[in-house]
């Protein structure tokens, strides 16, 4: 996992980072933690289509699912974050999420009757802006997921898929193209696709990855997510806006939505129904066991 020369991953500064997660003293009426959207029982990612923050305030976007990021490239569905150190403060200050400032933020920890203290383990000095971001991203670094059948399966263990579940991964690696896109061990390429999502009467509802770099071909784009533990994480796509597998099965079949900037990968599949079943089946043997945290 690639680390900051600044910020390497320590034992105090992940339970540290764990602590903050879970504290509900980094919103604004202390009422909502990270962990409230990024639910551990739901693979860090909640069950809504929208993001929802303090006073029932909604976000334009379905919450990420934290697994794996610490081997991202960049960061929210439109990648205009670059590093999980800057990645971590954002909801914090998000007026639809969390809804307070750093300043706030660091005032709060410095005159708690514990957090000095463990600022003072993890980095040696009083809480400040910097090592709030440099704890919070040290934790969710260890936010893991492996050792699903798959990866029992493609270290050699055959017997770990039935014919049915194989037939969907042949399906997956072939006919139907997924791994295009959901490629490598996470399975993500860690770019940004159109695939139509949330594009009507002409327009699109969210231009994506377009708002970051103006180039119109990226209009209507969004960063392919990881497709472990995908069976616990609806509703799908950056908005939330297909409930099932089976659904996303039949959206990417019919060959997403057309419009101007359709990835050119995207196409009709013509997968019959026993190929649908079979490759929602290969989906769910995808489901590892996630583990956070550095210490026991």
């Amino acid at each position: 996992m690639p680390l900051p020369a600044d910020n390497p991953l320590t034992p105090e500064a992940a339970a540290l980072g764990r602590k903050l997660f879970f504290d509900p003293i980094l919103s604004v009426d202390r009422s909502v933690s990270c962990s409230t959207c990024h639910d551990p029982d739901r693979s860090f990612t909640d069950d809504r289509p929208k993001a929802v923050g303090v006073f029932d305030r909604v976000g334009p976007r379905r919450v990420p699912k934290l697994l794996n990021r610490g081997y991202g490239r960049s960061f929210f569905w439109d990648g205009r974050i670059p590093t999980l150190e800057e990645q971590v403060l954002q909801p914090v200050i998000n007026s639809l999420e969390m809804d307070l400032e750093v300043s706030q933020a660091v005032a709060r920890l410095t005159a708690d009757p514990i957090y000095p203290s463990e600022f003072r383990e993890a980095f040696g000095r009083e809480p400040n802006a910097d090592d709030l971001a440099r704890a919070l991203a040290s934790y969710v670094r260890t936010i893991l997921s492996g050792n699903s059948r798959y990866d029992r399966y493609v270290a050699g263990a055959t017997e770990a898929l039935d014919d049915t579940e194989r037939r969907g991964l042949e399906i997956f690696r072939g006919k139907g193209n997924c791994v295009t896109c959901h490629l490598g061990p996470n399975l993500t390429d860690e770019r940004f696709h159109n695939t139509g999502v949330g594009y009507k009467n002409g327009s699109f509802e969210d231009d994506g990855r377009f708002a970051v770099t103006g180039r119109e071909r990226e209009r209507g784009a969004f960063k392919t997510p990881t497709l472990r533990n995908v069976a616990q994480t609806a509703p799908y796509m950056h908005d939330g806006s297909i409930a099932t597998l089976e659904d996303v099965i039949d959206d990417y079949d019919n060959g997403g939505t057309p419009n101007p900037n359709l990835d050119r990968e995207i196409r009709k599949l013509g997968l019959t129904d026993g190929e649908k079943a079979a490759l929602a089946a290969f989906l769910r043997t995808l489901t590892g066991s996630v583990r956070e945290g550095l210490r026991p």
